[in-house]
């Protein structure tokens, strides 16, 4: 039997410069605590986040791309078979 993992946030942001094109940062809260993402890292949860349809926003010049209840399981077996499953996530819009 395959091992699934669970993810749970309570929030996600990420932030991207549309001047400053290399500036990147992502707060994740998890409960009462956060973590930042930058540089790399959030620039790929950016991307997924764009990639499965979390609508953008914008301010001068910034990108926003926000989520909240972010809620996923993985099969790590699934996703190693590379057909396109092992990921079964939901989230709402940002509070």
């Amino acid at each position: 039997m395959s091992k699934t993992i669970s993810l749970t946030a309570d929030k996600i942001v990420c932030r991207i410069s549309n001047v400053d094109i290399t500036a990147r940062s992502c707060e994740l809260t998890f409960g009462n605590t956060k973590r930042t993402l930058a540089g790399r890292e959030a620039n790929e949860l950016y991307a997924t986040e764009a990639m499965a349809g979390v609508p953008a926003d914008g301010a001068a010049g910034s990108n926003f791309e926000s989520l909240s209840k972010l809620n996923c399981t993985l099969d790590p077996a699934k996703i190693k078979d590379k057909a396109g499953g092992g990921a079964e996530c939901s989230y709402g819009a940002a509070n």
